[in-house]
């Protein structure tokens, strides 16, 4: 196993896709411990870790936000947030984290956030007098709120691999990722009046009114994605697939900024962005299941349980654990190989799985802004144009408010659980 280990350390040092990297250390460990009857059930596991309804979500949600992006629905956001929060002093920054918030409720992928949103506010940013590693530092920050904020692509999966009810962890992220974004808009009204940051001119009136009418049809698909599934009309993959309906509509009919020639580039990013996500939930599944076969889950929480019999400290220490995890491992494959790890686990304490599944995601997303691997980071950095040294120095007071509010959503379930359970 130590060899195996070694593998897995070697590829990711040396920057393998991560899919590839849980692949190969699979494979490895089945030919380095002789069970070559396994590799017969290799192509089976293959095939189970994607043949789930849930996962059908994922491609409409990710076709729904290509839709409403090219059909005009993204740009309306954010000057909707521009001409409200704009005039306060860094209004710039605001606009950053209330656009993103927005945007949460459309895409649900931190990655994709962080690279729509640095081609768009880090140049605006700097041009109004922001240093620039600031401007990439708040976007890479503000598309945290991509994963938490549902729609969200790790729910989904989440809700797959524990059997817990994706519309109900879609409900379960809505109180947490507002906490979120306030976080930052709070954390951005002290850092500009400490170092007096820029202010934009007031709008209009007139202008704020016609950007409220215009942003109407754009709200509609989180607001109908929202009521639906608080109201048991539809499940979150047709709430999905209501989304792409409505969003080309919109773009089509109501914004016209959505073309017939559009069409086949949305469809391709799509499917290549599907088919990475699939890849690696796949390469996942045999990891988790070598992991199983060796007995690392029951080792792991035999240790746990060892440790401690208290729900609050084991899930303090989990934090710990997740969030070092985040660090080295992408968020969808340490989800998927961590679940199935963790489930008998918070069963023992009895901890509400929809909670867990919070605290886990809101854990892993953080990941995506912490070196080594940090891929957010490297996208900000690569796409603002900022060097990753600034970048990091820049984004450290983000992530410490992130944490903090990590640690009121561990302490205090019903901060999770009150909208779920009121729809109950």
């Amino acid at each position: 196993m130590l060899l195996v280990l070694l593998v897995f350390i070697v590829l990711l040092l040396i920057r393998i896709p991560i899919a590839i990297v849980l692949g190969i250390t699979s494979v490895s460990y089945i030919l380095i411990s002789g069970s070559l009857g396994l590799l017969n059930t290799v192509p089976q596991r293959l095939y189970s870790g994607l043949a789930s309804y849930g996962l059908l979500a994922i491609p409409l949600f990710m076709l729904a936000g290509e839709l409403m992006n090219a059909g005009g629905i993204t740009k309306r956001l954010v000057r909707f947030a521009k001409v409200v929060f704009g005039h306060y002093r860094a209004g710039l920054a605001y606009v950053n984290v209330v656009a993103n918030m927005f945007l949460a409720s459309i895409i649900g992928s931190a990655t994709a956030q962080i690279a729509m949103m640095s081609k768009v506010m880090v140049p605006a940013m700097e041009e109004e007098g922001y240093k620039r590693s600031f401007g990439a530092a708040t976007t890479a920050a503000a598309a945290l709120l991509g994963p938490i904020i549902p729609p969200s692509m790790l729910f989904i999966i989440y809700g797959v691999q524990s059997g817990t009810s994706i519309g109900t962890m879609f409900l379960a992220g809505i109180m947490p990722g507002i906490l979120l974004g306030l976080s930052f808009i709070f954390l951005i009204m002290y850092l500009g009046y400490r170092y007096q940051l820029p202010r934009s001119e007031k709008e209009p009136l007139k202008i704020v009114l016609e950007a409220s009418l215009k942003i109407i049809p754009a709200l509609l698909v989180p607001g109908i994605i929202i009521v639906g599934i608080i109201s048991g009309v539809f499940t979150p993959t047709e709430s999905a697939a209501i989304a792409c309906l409505i969003a080309i509509i919109i773009g089509f009919f109501l914004y016209r900024d959505l073309k017939i020639k559009d069409i086949p580039d949305i469809l391709v990013n799509t499917a290549m962005t599907t088919a990475t996500v699939t890849l690696l939930i796949a390469m996942a599944n045999i990891f988790g299941w070598v992991l199983t076969f060796e007995g690392i889950p029951q080792m792991i929480a035999k240790g746990m349980l060892g440790l401690t019999e208290s729900p609050l400290l084991f899930l303090l220490l989990t934090n710990l654990l997740l969030l070092l995890v985040g660090m080295v491992i992408d968020g969808i494959a340490a989800l998927i190989i961590l679940v199935p790890i963790y489930l008998p686990m918070i069963a023992t304490y009895d901890i509400d799985p929809v909670h867990f599944g919070i605290i886990i995601c809101i854990n892993l997303t953080l990941g995506l802004l912490t070196p080594p691997v940090g891929a957010g980071l490297f996208i900000a950095s690569s796409i603002g144009q900022v060097k990753i040294e600034e970048l990091t120095k820049s984004i450290f007071p983000f992530l410490i408010v992130s944490i903090v509010v990590l640690l009121i959503v561990t302490v205090w379930p019903g901060i999770v659980l009150w909208i779920p359970n009121m729809a109950r």
